[in-house]
């Protein structure tokens, strides 16, 4: 898989001026939200969400688990969630 930063959808200088938003923020707290925004935008689609973010669905259900210790809510791709949004087609071949 390719990294995340590739597949965005935005140009380098609007990445730079995100990233400049999250300059003094923890890594670990960076990396939840993403998760967390990642599995919401995918309707708590796991396996698509670890496609989309790059690591493995090993590695993210551990992050999950993770957060669902510490107390944070956790998509679980039930119940009212939006409907689930694909990664672009080469992500969807990849499998």
């Amino acid at each position: 898989m390719r990294p995340l930063l590739s597949r965005c959808k935005i140009s380098p200088a609007s990445r730079r001026r995100i990233t400049r938003w999250l300059v003094g923020s923890p890594i670990k707290d960076i990396e939840r939200d993403l998760i967390l925004e990642t599995l919401i935008e995918n309707g708590g689609n796991r396996t698509t969400s670890a496609r989309c973010l790059g690591v493995s669905i090993r590695t993210l259900r551990n992050r999950i688990a993770h957060y669902s210790l510490h107390g944070e809510a956790v998509p679980s791709g039930t119940g009212n969630m939006a409907v689930a949004k694909k990664c672009d087609s080469e992500f969807r071949s990849d499998s």
